[in-house]
């Protein structure tokens, strides 16, 4: 299912992550939250996806703004990804940021 609030995928009846209950099957087209990562990384996600030839879409969470006020080190980016390129955005992602037992994050 897709949650066109928070742009994510995921198998249950309603979002997990606004509690949305008008979800919908994703389509190839839609955005999809591929990743969060702090503007240190965030270049070279971007980069990745260029070399992959997929398209992204990277917004900052706290906008120009409240980074222009706070600075660039509370900022982080997250990047959306069309849902038929996501299953291999994903592996570019995971094979960048190999994920171990201590930096597990829940997925949202």
């Amino acid at each position: 299912m897709y949650c066109e609030k928070c742009r994510i995928v995921f198998d249950a009846a309603r979002c997990p992550r606004c509690g949305n209950r008008h979800v919908r099957e994703a389509e190839a087209e839609d955005l999809c939250l591929l990743t969060e990562k702090e503007v240190l990384w965030s270049e070279m996600v971007e980069d990745a996806m260029r070399d992959a030839g997929i398209p992204c879409l990277a917004k900052g969470k706290l906008g120009a703004g409240m980074t222009k006020i706070l600075g660039t080190a509370l900022e982080t980016i997250r990047f959306y990804v069309p849902y038929g390129r996501l299953a291999e955005a994903r592996a570019v992602v995971d094979a960048l940021f190999p994920e171990t037992e201590e930096e597990e994050t829940p997925e949202a």
